[in-house]
């Protein structure tokens, strides 16, 4: 029942992580900064990779990879925001490290739907079959996409100062 109410906080909280992720992204191509959502989705992504390595271990996955390198972005995002300021080159490193989280996080998203939800399962139940990895490079080839759109639009973003 514990790992039940944990596993349902852990969903809860990536979700958040994406849906305020999502937002900031659209702030980012359209050169805004949005304080509060930024906040909102860098935390609550931190501590999805955080949980994550809080379930019972059964040996190595490639989940561990995936969160090690969010939270190794995230370190990057929150450096380049909170000390940095977006000054200079911090401004495309902070971008670019945000949406790689985003995208990891979406990442993830799309391989719990290919376990969880039947229809996704029947598709491809080993995940290595045509669909799974379809979508997995659409997922790809739209963040790539995104991220270079917000790149250069938040580059010309005026930025409030703190």
């Amino acid at each position: 029942m514990i790992l039940s109410i944990f596993t349902f906080t852990h969903v809860v909280i990536s979700l958040i992580g994406i849906f305020s992720g999502l937002v900031v992204a659209c702030a980012l191509i359209n050169a805004k900064q949005l304080d509060r959502w930024t906040s909102v989705f860098l935390w609550t992504t931190v501590l999805t990779s955080v949980t994550g390595f809080m379930f019972p271990f059964h040996g190595f996955q490639p989940s561990y990879v995936v969160g090690a390198i969010s939270l190794l972005v995230l370190a990057l995002s929150l450096f380049a925001l909170y000390r940095r300021h977006l000054e200079g080159g911090w401004r495309r490193s902070y971008v670019i490290s945000a949406m790689t989280a985003l995208y990891l996080n979406v990442l993830v998203l799309v391989v719990q739907l290919f376990r969880r939800v039947s229809a996704l399962k029947a598709l491809a139940p080993t995940q290595t079959e045509p669909a799974f990895k379809i979508t997995q490079l659409i997922v790809l080839l739209v963040f790539l996409a995104l991220t270079v759109l917000a790149t250069t639009k938040f580059r010309h973003a005026k930025l409030r100062t703190a």
